[in-house]
């Protein structure tokens, strides 16, 4: 079988790329160019350089000649707004009349809410803009938070031992590595189900912060506190706005964090019924946070972020 991956070279990308080369598929791997594509294609890779995010390249070219495509979008902070919605109409033109059968869609928990919900609102446009490819079968894999989200944290820990975010302490939430994305997503693409529309809640565990924070300092051997945030306080906004980031970000940030505390951004289904993955958040925090963790204390004085702001 032949497939399109866009954004080959990134973390999802580039284990799923591997994944399918080696499991005997060729694989049309889209990049900017570089060496992360060069050892892709080192590996068995076909190079495409283009880039739907910026609308470089011969964009209608990419599908032109494979079955399948796995289609991801990488964040524009500067554009978060009308960045998903412009890559999602390159996509839906570059699709629309190709050979591909079916397509891979990784998008987000939250994106089937219509309304303002911070970060989790431009997943539901993508959503919605793919499903108007009526001739082709979409898989929409709603990804967890990405266990790699607590590299944020690592500073703070080594620093002040405290975990800060503005999540409710007790409020379990899925959580995911990006390795079983690639996984699941190949999976996906290699053993089609044959529906039209198929939507995939992508997470491997539900924990509260205070059940992250604990596996951290358990890891650790040390006290690690969980710093709960009250983003309604006019010096921590005030804070933000001076040294750290934009109003824009900020009112995406409050929508995004109301959105998780008030449940309107949730998944729907149990553990059980979600497709089974490997990785657990012990096992991360072991094998990929920790090894970090300690190289950082060997590090000089790094400049201050917002999140070991909270924690001092």
């Amino acid at each position: 079988m032949r497939i399109a991956v866009v954004g080959a070279t990134g973390r999802i990308g580039a284990k799923l790329t591997r994944t399918l080369i080696g499991s005997g598929h060729q694989v049309k791997a889209m990049s900017r160019g570089g060496p992360a594509l060069d050892a892709l294609v080192e590996q068995g890779a076909e190079p495409f350089l283009g880039s739907f995010d910026i609308g470089t390249g011969n964009l209608d070219a990419f599908f032109a000649d494979v079955e399948a495509a796995f289609l991801m979008v990488k964040t524009d902070w500067c554009n978060i707004d009308g960045h998903y919605p412009m890559v999602a109409q390159r996509f839906v033109d570059a699709l629309r009349g190709s050979p591909v059968q079916l397509a891979v869609s990784l998008t987000a928990m939250g994106s089937e809410v219509a309304g303002k919900t911070g970060h989790f609102e431009v997943f539901h446009h993508l959503d919605q803009k793919l499903n108007e490819l009526d001739g082709i079968d979409l898989v929409h894999l709603r990804a967890a938070w990405f266990m790699e989200n607590t590299f944020a944290w690592i500073t703070p820990v080594a620093r002040f031992g405290r975990l800060p975010w503005f999540q409710g302490a007790d409020l379990k939430m899925p959580w995911v590595a990006t390795d079983d994305i690639a996984t699941l997503a190949a999976k996906e693409l290699l053993n089609p189900s044959g529906e039209h529309r198929v939507i995939r809640e992508v997470g491997s565990q539900d924990l509260s912060m205070r059940e992250v924070t604990a596996i951290i300092s358990r890891e650790l051997g040390k006290p690690v506190e969980y710093r709960l945030i009250d983003r309604s306080l006019p010096e921590i906004k005030d804070e933000y706005l001076k040294r750290f980031g934009t109003h824009e970000h900020w009112l995406d940030d409050s929508r995004t964090t109301d959105a998780i505390n008030n449940g309107v951004v949730r998944f729907h289904e149990g553990k059980e019924t979600r497709p089974s993955l490997p990785t657990t958040m012990e096992a991360f925090i072991r094998e990929v946070w920790k090894p970090r963790y300690l190289k950082s204390l060997d590090m000089g004085e790094e400049a201050e972020t917002f999140y070991t702001w909270l924690a001092r």
